[in-house]
């Protein structure tokens, strides 16, 4: 961890107030005044917020409700369990083809849009691309996020539950007042979770349409990869130094306000 990711974390930093000779010179914050200033720079935190924005509380919902069906119908179910965690396991380039084919123009999504009624849809091109991507992003993370709530429930004592149904209480009461406030902790984890994948969607991005996409889908990500593939280490790095600034500065208030909440319960 420390020869992988912390040395090399502190060490690039140089680069990022460095120019581009061969004697480092330094240059202040000159980099990071040229970075905020770059158009496409821009774009790609624009989109790489869009598609995060989009993602990570969609998948955190739709892993919660996934959690509370399976564990209501099959609550034991080791061989469930198994299935719904495979395509995490799966790599995301192995579904490439499979991806493509099914958003191709004439592919299944547009024959069953012409059969109930609407007009084919290019999904593979402009702003209808990020369904595709987005599709891919949920269907890749949703199986990891969906055990680790199944694994929450499955700690709330049976008692509890037992309890509130002798009391009258229905499914939703049930699960929203008895079931939910149980597993806080690990729902703040999944949250956490959704959106570190989610500031990662550009592996979905780059597999559909490739290192120079429509403008709509041009992440962050490609603008680093762009400029790497170009040798210029320091945009890379103040690049890499900005976000992952903007990052620490959003997660810093998530857990303040776990934090807080936490207390308001206890």
């Amino acid at each position: 961890m420390f020869c992988f990711h912390i040395l090399p974390f502190f060490s690039g930093i140089r680069y990022s107030v460095a120019d581009g000779s061969v004697n480092m010179q330094f240059v202040g914050l000159k980099n990071y005044i040229a970075l905020w200033q770059n158009e496409m720079f821009r774009l790609g935190l624009k989109n790489t917020l869009e598609l995060s924005v989009l993602c990570a509380p969609l998948l955190w919902f739709l892993s919660l409700v996934l959690a509370l069906g399976l564990h209501a119908v099959y609550p034991r179910g080791k061989v469930f369990r198994s299935f719904v965690l495979l395509p995490y396991l799966a790599p995301s380039s192995a579904m490439l083809l499979v991806w493509l084919l099914l958003f191709d123009n004439g592919g299944p999504v547009n024959r069953l849009l012409l059969d109930i009624g609407f007009d084919q849809v290019l999904w593979l091109e402009g702003s209808a691309l990020r369904v595709p991507i987005v599709l891919l992003f949920l269907w890749k993370n949703l199986g990891f996020c969906t055990i680790v709530f199944l694994a929450a429930l499955q700690t709330v004592p049976d008692a509890y539950l037992e309890y509130a149904y002798l009391e009258g209480a229905g499914f939703f009461t049930r699960t929203f007042q008895v079931m939910l406030p149980q597993i806080i902790p690990t729902a703040f984890l999944v949250f956490i979770f959704a959106w570190i994948n989610a500031f990662k969607v550009f592996q979905e991005a780059y597999i559909i349409a490739g290192a120079y996409p429509s403008r709509s889908i041009y992440t962050l990500q490609h603008y680093m990869n762009n400029q790497f593939a170009r040798l210029d280490f320091q945009m890379v790095t103040t690049a890499a130094y900005s976000f992952a600034a903007l990052v620490m500065v959003f997660f810093a208030v998530l857990f303040l306000l776990q934090k807080k909440a936490a207390d308001q319960g206890g």
